[in-house]
């Protein structure tokens, strides 16, 4: 049983240690911590989280991937560094003063329907009370200096992600198109259609909340907490 879903961002600069003298991300940490908060509150027997990557896996503990981003953390072999997605879930965990078990999987950028579907439905079918942590970003292309330069499209892609977490609509998040995602660098799409997909088939109601959506980098970011209830 999903007993809450919260999302959040996994930009390198919520590794407090890779922000210098000023700290640029601390608003957005924040409301990370404060959804992680609102998530742990419920007991749940073990956190799953979702992040994007290159191939979908399963991955167990690892070191978070500093080194990579130019901070001045140990380096670790590539095959113990956790993706980007994982490592900021795990430093983010961590900053919550979460402890208990977590389970850390990986679904491909690209990943198809049937794939996200199938995510979603292994996690939702599994016993005990779950959280869930999704892990993505919207898209990359929301000004001149943005990773992806500018592309008017953007906002309104990201405007259906904010309008379905905000209002707790699975359905919105399913309806994301793909190609559209990877031409506007939306690199939570897929994480985001296993939340929905795991969300239907658990049939859980949720109370949505909607923490966080800004752009401070020209890159979407949203926090949103789906927990339990009577939404």
């Amino acid at each position: 049983m999903i007993v809450g879903t919260v999302v959040c961002p996994h930009p390198p600069l919520l590794l407090r240690e890779l922000t210098g003298g000023q700290d640029v991300a601390a608003e957005l940490r924040k409301a990370c911590t404060e959804a992680l908060g609102a998530l742990t509150a419920l007991a749940p027997d073990a956190v799953v989280v979702v992040g994007g990557h290159d191939a979908p896996g399963e991955h167990a503990g690892g070191a978070v991937p500093v080194r990579g981003f130019g901070g001045t953390g140990e380096r670790a072999p590539r095959e113990r560094a956790l993706p980007l997605s994982l490592g900021v879930a795990r430093r983010l965990l961590d900053g919550a003063g979460y402890s208990g078990p977590v389970e850390m999987l990986t679904v491909a950028w690209d990943a198809s329907a049937a794939e996200t579907e199938a995510a979603g439905a292994r996690i939702a079918g599994r016993s005990g009370r779950v959280g869930l942590l999704v892990m993505g970003d919207g898209g990359a292309r929301r000004g001149l200096r943005a990773p992806g330069h500018l592309d008017g499209r953007a906002f309104g892609f990201d405007e259906g992600i904010r309008r379905s977490l905000a209002a707790g609509d699975w359905t919105g998040l399913l309806r994301l198109d793909p190609g559209l995602a990877e031409e506007l660098m939306v690199a939570g799409r897929a994480a985001f259609q296993v939340m929905g997909h795991a969300v239907a088939f658990s049939g859980t109601l949720v109370r949505p909340e909607l923490l966080y959506a800004d752009d401070p980098f020209g890159v979407m970011y949203f926090v949103a907490t789906w927990l339990r209830g009577a939404g």
